[in-house]
């Protein structure tokens, strides 16, 4: 039974804000507070995305398409990958968010009086997320977690809504897919990338693509694994990851998880 209680201090909380700026990645957290937004405060909503090296550009795409969905001015702004974040250091996510946020509220300041929010979760407390610091630094608001809701009550409501990406599997920029303390470069960003799109077509939706020394070490949900191991997909992979640039290609045994990298914090 949906917890209607969480909904509607939601939109107290939204109607409270005035003007809004969503910060827009495309996924459904932001999908669905940008919905609810857009319902509950009408034009006085705004979205604003980042595109950057390592966003995936059918990330920037579906985000585009969400915002003329639901007649949304959309703002993307464009960014190469800072000094700071080039070796991929752990408070990375921290430099990150401080680093778009600023930008968020500098563009959010020139188009009017518009309060900056993200999609922040309950769910999204659990894992190492030093971006949440800066978030607090910068006072951006998370209606989401204000209102206490969680990744399973977003999936509700947002069937209950009619939002088409419903069971989108979860969105994390390229970088968490790459080592701690590893030289970045747009190359094997690009080579990730066209990795996990190809997994897509297969019918992969819930996949990532982990890159190391020009290794990928593919994560699957457990229930596909015979499938990918059947000789004719499992080549199909193989030959496309070569093409890409991979020269050796694994399955990791525990399957699909979020923060894989992050173990070490667990």
């Amino acid at each position: 039974m949906i917890d209607d209680s969480k909904y509607n201090t939601l939109i107290k909380i939204l109607l409270s804000m005035g003007d809004i700026a969503v910060a827009f990645s495309g996924g459904l957290d932001s999908t669905f507070l940008l919905t609810v937004a857009r319902k509950t405060v009408g034009k006085r909503v705004i979205a604003l995305t980042l595109k950057t090296p390592y966003i995936p550009d059918w990330e920037i795409q579906e985000a585009v398409k969400t915002c003329r969905a639901i007649h949304v001015k959309h703002f993307i702004l464009e960014a190469e990958i800072i000094d700071t974040l080039r070796h991929n250091p752990e408070n990375r996510c921290y430099l990150c968010k401080s680093y778009v946020f600023n930008r968020f509220i500098k563009e959010a300041d020139k188009l009017g009086e518009y309060q900056v929010v993200d999609g922040t979760n309950l769910d999204d407390m659990k894992d190492f997320r030093p971006g949440m610091k800066a978030l607090k630094e910068l006072g951006i608001r998370s209606p989401l977690l204000e209102s206490n809701i969680t990744k399973d009550d977003i999936r509700e409501y947002s069937k209950m809504l009619d939002i088409a990406e419903w069971n989108k599997p979860p969105y994390a920029c390229l970088l968490t897919r790459i080592p701690y303390d590893t030289l970045i470069n747009e190359e094997e960003l690009s080579r990730i990338e066209h990795a996990e799109l190809f997994l897509h077509h297969l019918g992969y939706k819930e996949s990532r693509v982990r890159s190391q020394d020009l290794s990928a070490r593919i994560e699957l949900n457990p229930e596909h694994f015979k499938k990918v191991l059947e000789k004719h997909i499992r080549q199909k992979i193989v030959n496309e990851f070569h093409k890409i640039g991979f020269h050796f290609i694994s399955i990791d045994l525990e399957g699909y998880r979020t923060g894989s990298m992050n173990l070490k914090k667990q």
